[in-house]
């Protein structure tokens, strides 16, 4: 059934909100219960993925669960999206990732307004988000040609993994990253190290959907 602009956009905002808020409330849960860095990101991955799961079954059919701007511009210039819908969905995930870390931040009493100093740099972590973003969107767009029912459970399986092989632990979404840059916890990121992390998560998507036209050349691409 068509879905009105309106109802694309809450689900976008309100998916974007759950899952930053997830990623920031589970980190938080993670730091005071453990000082095991690599126990608490194996605290931080599991309901990351999770939430993933929930979140596209539950919006899919509303927006189709981009829920990431590096997303949205893959399907843009696949043009499964037209340009305006793309900024919108954009402006509504960034919103609702800002707001998902408040609230994260609300339900553990800490400062609803922070910034984080968490440095994350270097042409590691960069190469790795590209990485990361490119195996995302190449595993949705092959995923809804192969088992579209399949895709929310590709896509959370796929972030649990990519936590742990990335050397960035895969932030892999715009919104993601610049909502966690006003988080000074576990799963933050400084605010300077945010445009070089979006540049490789939007050269990444743009080479998955590159990719995905050429060996999926076949009119399901």
């Amino acid at each position: 059934m068509p879905t009105s602009p309106a109802r694309r956009l809450a689900a976008e905002f309100l998916g974007t909100l759950f899952l930053v808020a997830t990623v920031v409330g589970s980190g938080i849960m993670a730091e005071s219960l453990t000082e095991d860095d690599a126990l608490a990101l194996l605290a931080n991955t599991i309901p990351t993925g999770a939430i993933l799961v929930v979140l596209i079954t539950v919006l899919g059919p509303v927006s189709g669960a981009h829920f990431n701007p590096a997303v949205t511009l893959g399907f843009l210039v696949r043009g499964e999206i037209p340009a305006p819908r793309a900024a919108a969905f954009a402006a509504a995930q960034t919103a609702g990732g800002l707001l998902g870390a408040v609230i994260a931040h609300g339900m553990f009493e800490q400062p609803l307004a922070q910034i984080s100093t968490t440095a994350r740099g270097g042409g590691g972590q960069w190469f790795a988000e590209a990485v990361a973003t490119f195996g995302l969107m190449f595993a949705i767009i092959g995923g809804r040609r192969a088992a579209p029912s399949a895709v929310p459970w590709l896509v959370g399986l796929y972030i649990t993994a990519a936590y742990w092989f990335t050397a960035s632990t895969s932030f892999a979404n715009p919104a993601v990253t610049i909502a966690r840059c006003v988080s000074d916890t576990f799963s933050g990121i400084r605010p300077a190290d945010v445009p070089a992390f979006v540049a490789a998560q939007c050269a990444g998507a743009l080479a998955a959907a590159a990719m995905a036209r050429w060996l999926f050349k076949d009119g399901r691409s």
